[in-house]
């Protein structure tokens, strides 16, 4: 049998093809697309379309290299960017473009639903999470005050991964861990707050899907679609989930003691939890997973992102970003850098900007400039991970995932930054590696008609690590980090007034 996982990123969409005998990825397309443009600033908007087409695009080209074994496609998983709001209307057409998880334009709405609901306490007590500018609630409300008309026309309110299900199948449905980043969801109880959800909107508790099981299917392929694509005419969608929650599951990160840091356009570190972790500073956001347990995780905004802008300033290759930062020991020689250059989700700062300090003549150079970039967004991640034991979530390693883990610079950062053993995967496409397991799991357990089927033990066959890409810390250089952990917290105070 074959499983598909489709991964629609904030900048791609992915197809990957599994083959679930082998584990091998037999096949992988994708295309690429960009945001809207001339919005005002903090707005992030895509229209869904794009990511239906790319979809299609993708799989169309999956099935054109499999050739005649297209015919064994059994099922599809779906992961989707977290926290974009999709409206849609009673005929199932999206009423507006989508806003995304990286617009900061609803920091007013993040102020009023926190105020209406009692402060961040009680927030957090609710739903598990404070209320950000880039979860789905603010976005929700901001629709109401600002296009009215759209809001009252919405007959529900999807997330990415969701509509993508909905294109699929026709079934408008959530499952609970693509739901709890929408700061709607008590995690605990994994249903709708009512107090979230009347601060949020009127009417909103009745817009929104019933949240479901993860494990549960979202339905099968529509029969035009397998048609058009010359699929099998029975092949089932299971309930997918957000890219991070899709990213734990391609990364075998499953069972306690694992930990994912993802390297993507921004940055995610998350965790496997049997009970729910709701953190009282609100800076790791309890999530639930895409298994029916929890993902306590930490999202910064800005990664590649960041380090990215500062290889294109000096016109090099990523092989010449690399050389460049290897050539410059651990702390940049003083350099230090705040890389909040879209705002920052943790620290919730979204209107702030970034910070160089520590200049001299010897070190604002090229080189240090580029390591200090690395530097700076990496320890973001080893905040979180200081973060995530505080709240008693054991780490014993790291799985990296994304596309600056194939550097050994950046690996060897991250190893020393978190002082712990780091290592990657034979395969880089992890959340749609996630989203073929889940296909594959959900196919397994309605075959065996609602029997267990070990989610755990199809991960370590299907999840083979790449020994040779791993990466130990070295004390010294971890000492270096933690010092600058503190350096950070202290230039960020020193800071304040300007980053606000």
């Amino acid at each position: 049998m074959i499983f598909l996982g489709i991964d629609c990123g904030t900048q791609s969409t992915k197809v990957a093809a599994l083959d679930w005998e082998t584990g091998e990825i037999l096949a992988s397309e994708g295309d690429s697309y960009g945001f809207i443009e001339g919005l005002p600033p903090g707005a992030m908007e895509q229209d869904p379309a794009w990511w239906t087409a790319a979809a299609e695009k993708g799989i169309r080209a999956v099935a054109t290299k499999l050739g005649s074994r297209a015919a064994e496609i059994a099922g599809i998983g779906v992961s989707g960017q977290q926290h974009g709001l999709v409206p849609v209307d009673r005929d199932g057409n999206v009423i507006r473009p989508a806003k995304l998880w990286c617009d900061t334009s609803t920091t007013a709405e993040c102020a009023e639903i926190t105020a209406a609901l009692g402060g961040d306490a009680e927030v957090i007590s609710l739903t598990g999470n404070t209320m950000r500018a880039g979860y789905t609630a603010p976005k929700i409300r901001w629709l109401h005050k600002n296009e009215p008309a759209n809001y009252e026309r919405a007959a529900t309110f999807l997330l990415p991964h969701d509509y993508l299900n909905f294109w699929l199948t026709g079934e408008a449905r959530m499952e609970y861990g693509d739901a709890s980043g929408t700061a709607l969801l008590d995690i605990e109880s994994r249903t709708w707050s009512g107090p979230a959800c009347a601060a949020t909107a009127p009417g909103l508790a009745d817009r929104l899907p019933k949240p479901g099981p993860s494990s549960a299917a979202c339905g099968f392929l529509k029969s035009e679609l397998a048609s058009r694509w010359g699929l099998p005419g029975r092949v089932l969608v299971s309930a997918g989930g957000g890219d991070n929650m899709m990213a734990a599951i391609g990364t075998g990160n499953v069972a306690k003691g694992c930990i994912t840091a993802s390297l993507g356009t921004s940055g995610t570190l998350f965790a496997f939890s049997e009970t729910p972790v709701a953190d009282p500073m609100g800076e790791i956001a309890g999530f639930c997973d895409s298994t029916d347990h929890w993902l306590p995780l930490l999202c910064t905004m800005n990664l590649t992102l960041v380090t990215e802008h500062v290889r294109k300033l000096f016109g090099w290759s990523h092989a010449d970003m690399d050389a460049a930062i290897a050539s410059v020991p651990p702390g940049a020689d003083g350099l230090r850098m705040l890389p909040y250059l879209t705002g920052e989700r943790t620290p919730d700062l979204p209107n702030a900007t970034g910070v160089l300090a520590g200049m001299t003549l010897a070190n604002f150079q090229p080189a240090r400039l580029a390591r200090a970039s690395v530097e700076a967004v990496v320890l973001g991640l080893a905040y979180g991970l200081g973060r995530l034991r505080d709240l008693g979530v054991p780490a014993d390693e790291i799985r990296l995932t994304g596309g600056a883990s194939e550097s050994p610079v950046w690996r060897q950062i991250c190893a020393d930054a978190f002082g712990l053993p780091v290592v990657c995967l034979d395969s880089s496409k992890g959340a749609a590696l996630g989203a073929a397991i889940q296909a594959g799991w959900t196919h397994a357990s309605h075959a065996s008609k609602g029997g267990a089927v070990c989610l755990g033990l199809l991960c370590e066959r299907l999840v083979p690590l790449a020994s040779a890409r791993r990466s130990d810390p070295a004390p010294a250089a971890h000492a270096v980090y933690q010092s600058m952990l503190e350096e950070t917290r202290r230039l960020r105070g020193a800071m304040e007034p300007f980053l606000a």
